[in-house]
């Protein structure tokens, strides 16, 4: 266990920097939805390279973040039994999410509409009045609180007593278990996708991402039951890196060809049944097995050592994911009127809300009442 909590922990920071960059890469061209985008998405290089990076990170870093979430899930239930483990998640998803949707989120829009000249505060009033909700990214914590009830249902109604012993190790599932369970996930993602496209919200979440989130929480939870993670090996993960080098350049080549058959922004990836929408399907999962074993192996080699930086930027990275939107789109804000190249717009605006981030968090973490929060 203390394997884990040096290296688990560290990847949760590193993906949380990670969203924020993500995010910046929407602000300047990138594909994707965000508050406040001062390029839209183009066929110019920079915006290609940013499409690129949000499309790659899409491919498997929530679903890493479902992952992780989900291998802690069982040993915090067996710990805690039902009622205090729902408690907690109520306490620690349900309070953030709904500060968001109440403060923060209303208060990033009306920074938008502040610098466009339409005002702060009308927007505020105007988001009340007609009872707009905005959740962000905490569209994560709504749904995690989802499956986590989800998951203490399934246990209540066909799993194993929560006294009983629970962890038994097995071996890895085989490259063929895996290979099925990637096709599975596009199969049930293009069938989503065709009622609800990419990019198209219910309650604040992209369902035709989902398939993809609940097999990864499902196998956090195995992984967690049969001691996966500790007994993967690069002769495990080989398979899936290969297959990584070779999927990931069938979507930029795949961008490429329908820009010159359709043109610009014509061909449709998100849904319906072109070929466009069936690449875009098969491309998530087999970059994401390949990005996810790589992260793992080289932080459990390299990064599980104790380290008091790494610690402080662990206890911060929560914080960090809740208030991120606020302080990148004013700092984006601030920026706008700098004229620099997108990519150079890119760096700065992301290493400057990192830093930001980080820093606004830790007051926050050492506060009383938000310490149990955050």
């Amino acid at each position: 266990m203390p394997q884990r909590d040096f290296y688990i922990d560290r990847l949760r920071s590193v993906m949380t920097a990670l969203v924020i960059l993500h995010h910046t890469a929407i602000t300047y061209g990138g594909s994707g939805g965000w508050f406040w985008r001062e390029f839209e998405t183009s066929g110019a290089p920079s915006s290609t390279l940013l499409t690129l990076f949000c499309a790659t990170n899409q491919a498997y870093f929530m679903g890493f973040f479902f992952l992780l979430a989900g291998f802690f899930t069982p040993g915090s239930l067996e710990r805690k039994g039902f009622a205090l483990f729902l408690s907690d998640r109520l306490l620690r998803l349900g309070l953030p999410l709904l500060a968001f949707i109440l403060i923060l989120g209303p208060a990033t829009a009306a920074l938008v509409t502040y610098a466009r000249g339409d005002g702060f505060w009308p927007t505020i009033l105007s988001l009340y009045q007609h009872q707009r909700i905005i959740n962000g990214p905490l569209w994560f914590a709504q749904a995690l609180l989802i499956f986590s009830i989800g998951y203490c249902a399934w246990r209540a109604a066909f799993g194993n007593a929560l006294t009983a012993p629970q962890r038994t190790p097995t071996r890895l599932p085989s490259s063929l278990s895996w290979l099925l369970g990637a096709l599975g996930v596009a199969a049930v993602s293009m069938a989503v996708r065709q009622f609800i496209p990419v990019g198209e919200n219910i309650f604040g979440i992209q369902l035709a991402y989902f398939p993809g989130y609940i097999f990864l929480f499902a196998a956090g939870i195995a992984a967690w039951r049969h001691d996966w993670l500790r007994q993967l090996t690069w002769k495990q993960a080989r398979p899936w890196v290969i297959n990584l080098a070779i999927a990931w350049p069938c979507l930029p080549v795949g961008i490429l060809i329908a820009r010159a058959v359709a043109g610009q922004g014509k061909s449709n990836f998100g849904g319906g049944f072109s070929w466009t929408a069936i690449l875009y399907a098969l491309w998530e999962p087999f970059v994401a097995w390949g990005m996810i074993c790589i992260w793992l192996l080289l932080f459990r080699e390299r990064m599980n050592q104790p380290s008091a930086f790494w610690d402080w930027l662990n206890r911060r990275a929560y914080a960090v994911y809740i208030i991120h939107p606020f302080f990148l789109v004013g700092i984006a804000l601030l920026l706008h009127g700098w004229v620099a190249p997108a990519l150079i717009k890119f760096v700065i605006t992301g290493s400057l809300t990192i830093l930001t981030c980080w820093l606004v968090s830790d007051p926050l973490v050492r506060m009383p009442g938000l310490r149990r929060i955050v």
